[in-house]
């Protein structure tokens, strides 16, 4: 009695399994190994390429900070000599200070003096009228 089989498409049988002449081998061989060194020639380039592109930009902040720091160097320059400046003036700002408290001073007692003479005119004119 003979068991039916199953037959899988996708599986070969024994006699339909053969393997390619050998020049085919080596001819697929080589064209595989040909285009992998391409593939990983180009891998190599662009990571190299991407170095190169770090490496410029390195450059490039490198030079900026030293651009930042010369400023940098200018700006503290220049704050020392204004406060050296601001200090040589500070004597002629305090005695502008004050000035300007006395003339505030000076001022009240003027408008105090005002309204005493507006006073004492008032009471001049009521003892002129008698």
């Amino acid at each position: 009695m003979s068991v039916p089989r199953l037959v899988d498409p996708a599986v070969e049988t024994a006699e339909e399994a053969k393997e390619p002449a050998e020049a085919d081998i080596n001819e697929l061989c080589k064209d595989m190994f040909s285009k992998m060194a391409t593939y990983l020639t180009g891998e190599l380039t662009a990571t190299s390429e991407d170095y190169k592109l770090l490496e410029n930009m390195n450059k490039l902040t490198s030079l900026k900070y030293l651009e930042m720091k010369d400023i940098a160097i200018n700006i503290s320059r220049n704050l020392k000599d204004l406060n050296q400046k601001y200090a040589a003036l500070q004597p002629y700002l305090e005695q502008i200070n004050l000035i300007e408290e006395q003339v505030a001073a000076l001022e009240q007692a003027a408008y105090k003096l005002d309204a005493y003479s507006k006073k004492l005119e008032a009471k001049y004119k009521k003892l002129e009228k008698r």
